[in-house]
């Protein structure tokens, strides 16, 4: 199974593509799309569309992975981060994939065993998991991340779903099944 990571950003958008077999996991590729700091918004949304949709054409992922937005201080840079995401998530489910997504916090989770890991954490930790010569750049290595995390994830939620049927009389409180 091939899974795409997406760290959206509207200066940077990092992606990172993996193989997961098994337990094992395989690197294929990562880097980053970027837009010009300059250009009107439409313009820099449409090539972070268009950059994940020649991604998803080259290498065919059979999913994809999505790191949530997170509330800054700043509002204004929330709102355009929350629409370079919109462009990678329209482009993902523009090519019929399902989308995950993960919290940062999630993503350092699974990657370091810590949530508040620092980026060198998590670009020294992903180097190591997929046995990488060298360290991706932070936004790959965060992309990279993120479909680490969908990797690990993935038993979980198909085992959920296998067994959701007899889980009706269950429900969620506070983030855990009662």
């Amino acid at each position: 199974m091939i899974i795409l990571g997406i760290d959206p950003g509207l200066r940077t958008t990092g992606f990172g593509l993996i193989e997961k077999h098994g337990n094992k996991l395989r690197y294929i590729a990562s880097g980053t799309i970027k837009t010009v700091s300059e250009g009107e918004l439409p313009g820099r949304l449409k090539i972070i569309l268009n950059g994940i949709a020649e991604i998803v054409r080259t290498y065919q992922p059979d999913c994809a992975a999505v790191e949530k937005v997170f509330v800054n201080v700043n509002p204004q840079s929330t709102l355009l981060l929350g629409q370079a995401r919109g462009a990678a998530i329209t482009a993902l489910v523009g090519a019929d994939l399902s989308v995950a997504e993960y919290t940062a916090l999630q993503v350092k989770q699974a990657v370091t065993g810590h949530g508040k890991a620092a980026k060198e954490q998590v670009q020294d930790m992903v180097a190591r998991l997929l046995v990488l010569p060298g360290l991706p750049g932070t936004d790959a290595a965060d992309a990279l991340g993120v479909a680490i995390c969908h990797a690990n994830s993935i038993d979980a939620l198909a085992l959920i779903g296998a067994l959701a049927p007899s889980l009706s009389g269950l429900r969620m409180k506070r983030g855990r099944l009662v």
